[in-house]
């Protein structure tokens, strides 16, 4: 008879990779988790307690605290209690990623009448051996305190300064009281931080600073609020771009993940908060989900973040859109086309394009009817809702459905730059190229103030589905990359430069985004197909000429 054989998990291999999950340090990782599994579990007050003299840490909240039977089972690193959608912490990522820079991990909790403590440690490679302790007394009437006691004397974690600057990067919300009444529904009672005293909760004043709640559906009040802010100096890196966050924590910041780049992307930042997104977070709590009902929720966030931002940048004068969207109008036409006659095979690719079987529905566009009707097409933003609240973005209302012909749009000679073609018929002009006083409605004050109005007469809205950009990235093998809903074309591959001086960009830039899109709608296996599949039906939307629209007061 055989002996009988055991698994053996290598568990300092599995942490690290763990820990490689997440962009930030480790340090900034364990810190961050420790602190949203505490709101998780209902706390008003988050406590940090550095002690350089014998490098602990101590982490205490007046949250629900666990039961017995919870905090043994928390010790399995492969566990956890929470699903997917619910709230910002994962599975108690901070405290086992402690285990890589503490000797021992001390957890101390109290709910109603269970009091208990355990001690940690990572003894071996394979072994993270834990017991039951008599609680030290870290805790006072309820909640969870976690101990780690650093192997590293001069870990940051013993810094005071760093853990004020983490918790102000990754929790902003949570100390901005603009925030206060859409995290109310979820923080009751506040939130209070504390690293030796409670942190200011305050916004320095902005000279360019703007507030925009974006209001989605038909809710009255808003499901999001956006912060944009336009410096004078440079920005340090980490600051730039637009943040989103959920429930206060800072999910992502930068430009790439929202497809804009404005002008001067130095010295613009901004944050998003929209509760509702953490439903769309993926499992680890690092990112959202793209796919299915909630990757379709996270989408049409980013659509209205989208037109808010871009409005906002344009009224500053530091919108690039005027740069590049007419080099790429035309692709992103044909590329539409293309995409909606392969959404059927490709299911997957039905995020990127907004295609309805038997045509589209028609939304109320400028110049269609005697009313004024707010400009974007996928955000309805104007200078005071109905109920007389503040300026909002409205997304998603479902206007009567018609069915409507694209106009005909001809392809670019290959090579031949598409800004030199004629404007259709409806291309009038940008929305990047309006005057501020042109994009508020015609009011001169309104971009000033941040309150953003409708527009008047015919303008084209502007476009947020696929979106096609280019970018200089010389050290990059990749043609083109996809972010999102934005396929980035490395103009500075030396193939790019080969296909302009061969007049022939029109066809490498539709292989740049076949390769792009095929990660994203095939398995590995069946790239080449897709790619072959994609040029074909690229190659026949340049010969499909579709019938014009009738303009109202015009006959045919």
């Amino acid at each position: 008879m055989g002996g009988v054989g055991e698994t053996r998990v290598d568990l300092q291999h599995l942490l690290e990779d763990l820990r490689d999950a997440y962009t930030g340090s480790l340090e900034e990782t364990i810190l961050t988790e420790i602190t949203a599994n505490a709101l998780d579990s209902g706390a008003t007050r988050i406590s940090l307690q550095p002690r350089a003299a014998d490098a602990t840490l101590t982490v205490v909240d007046d949250g629900r605290g666990m039961k017995r039977r919870d905090l043994g089972r928390y010790h399995d690193v492969a566990a956890s209690s929470k699903a997917r959608g619910e709230g910002i912490g994962f599975a108690g990522v901070g405290i086992k990623l402690g285990l890589l820079v503490a000797e021992e991990v001390v957890t101390e909790t109290r709910r109603g009448a269970t009091h208990a403590a355990t001690t940690w440690r990572l003894a071996t490679r394979y072994r993270a051996p834990w017991k039951w302790i008599p609680p030290p007394g870290l805790t006072s009437s309820r909640g969870t305190a976690v101990q780690l006691r650093l192997s590293n004397p001069l870990s940051p974690l013993l810094d005071p300064g760093y853990l004020e600057t983490a918790l102000r990067t990754h929790f902003a919300p949570l100390l901005d009281p603009d925030y206060d009444d859409l995290l109310r529904p979820h923080y009751p009672n506040g939130i209070t931080l504390e690293v030796g005293r409670p942190l200011a909760r305050s916004r320095p004043a902005i000279r360019d600073q703007v507030t925009i709640p974006i209001r989605m559906g038909r809710k009255r009040l808003p499901s999001a609020i956006a912060i944009l802010q336009r410096h004078d100096h440079p920005l340090p890196e980490d600051q730039q771009g637009i943040g989103i966050s959920t429930f206060g924590k800072v999910i992502k910041r930068g430009w790439d993940w929202l497809g804009l780049t404005p002008a001067s992307a130095w010295r613009v930042t901004g944050l998003v908060e929209a509760p509702e997104l953490a439903a769309c977070l993926t499992l680890s709590k690092n990112d959202f989900i793209r796919s299915g009902p909630r990757g379709a929720a996270y989408l049409a966030y980013r659509k209205a973040i989208q037109e808010v931002v871009s409005r906002q940048l344009s009224a500053w004068g530091d919108s690039r859109e005027g740069e590049t969207r007419p080099k790429t109008l035309r692709l992103e036409r044909d590329l539409e086309r293309v995409l909606e006659d392969l959404a059927d095979d490709f299911p997957l690719l039905r995020s990127l394009v907004d295609h309805r079987s038997g045509g589209q529905k028609r939304l109320p566009l400028p110049g269609r009817g005697d009313q004024r009707v707010p400009g974007p097409l996928f955000a309805n933003i104007g200078v005071g809702g109905e109920d007389g609240g503040a300026a909002g973005v409205l997304v998603g209302a479902e206007p009567e459905p018609r069915i409507t012909a694209e106009p005909p749009v001809e392809s670019a000679p290959p090579g031949e730059d598409a800004a030199k073609l004629p404007p259709s018929p409806d291309d009038d002009e940008s929305p990047s190229a309006r005057t501020p006083s042109d994009a508020g409605g015609g009011d001169g004050n309104a971009a000033a103030s941040g309150a953003l109005g409708t527009v008047p007469g015919r303008r084209r809205p502007a476009r947020y589905g696929l979106m096609v950009q280019f970018e200089s990235r010389p050290d990059d093998t990749e043609l083109g990359r996809l972010v999102d809903s934005t396929i980035w074309i490395n103009d500075a591959h030396p193939a790019y430069a080969r296909a302009a001086a061969s007049r022939s960009s029109g066809y490498h830039s539709a292989l740049t985004v076949a390769l792009a899109l095929a990660p994203l709608a095939v398995d590995a296996s069946e790239e080449h197909a897709f790619i072959t599949q994609f040029l074909a039906h690229w190659g026949a939307s340049s010969a499909v000429k579709r019938p014009r629209r009738s303009r109202p007061g015009k006959r045919r």
